[in-house]
């Protein structure tokens, strides 16, 4: 299942879409351009730190597990500097941030303000989703410490990658420029290059 759909039944897409004042089709297209990205920050933390799936388990618990997303859910205006917070974890940079608002702004025809204002809500939903799956799996004494993140962060990551040879290339695999499965490394370099 898509990231989209996810958010739409949860009603992560509408609570996104009110606060934003746009339309739902428009809070739908922002996530589809922003969420390879993100999803890639995500993916990178695993391939990156030591302890793994583990590691980002416990970062999303630190962050605020599944109370982020309820955050982005609730009535009240979303509190956007945890979804910085997550941002400045998965990405270590503004800049890096900037660049793939900038990068989904060119993709998605939407405005690169409105995606700059979305992505930090996006970022919170998402780690509160994830958040949430682990916290669900996680009494099981038999699973895997990482409880369930591998899986769903492959089905969130499902536009990449073999499965979707059939078809037309989704969004993540249009940003990974050099094929490597991650669009994060590729978006990394462009933030570079726009800071020299």
């Amino acid at each position: 299942m898509q990231i989209t759909d996810i958010l739409a039944q949860m009603g992560g897409l509408q609570s996104m879409a009110r606060e934003l004042g746009v339309s739902e089709s428009q809070a739908a297209s922002g996530v589809e351009a922003l969420a390879p990205a993100l999803l890639g920050g995500f993916k990178k933390q695993v391939q990156t730190r030591p302890d793994g799936l583990d590691g980002l388990g416990r970062l999303l618990g630190q962050l605020g597990g599944g109370d982020l997303l309820d955050d982005v859910l609730a009535p009240r205006p979303t509190d956007t500097n945890r979804g910085n917070e997550v941002l400045s974890q998965i990405f270590g940079s503004k800049e890096v941030s900037r660049t793939v608002a900038q990068n989904a702004a060119e993709r998605s025809g939407l405005d690169t303000s409105l995606l700059k204002k979305m992505l930090p809500m996006l970022a919170m939903a998402v780690a509160g989703y994830m958040g949430k799956q682990r916290e669900a799996s996680a009494p099981e004494p038999t699973a895997p410490a990482g409880g369930g993140l591998a899986g769903l962060l492959g089905g969130l990551l499902g536009g990449q990658g073999p499965a979707r040879k059939a078809g037309a290339p989704g969004l993540a695999s249009m940003l990974d420029l050099n094929g490597d499965g991650n669009p994060l490394d590729d978006i990394l370099r462009m933030a570079g290059k726009l800071m020299r």
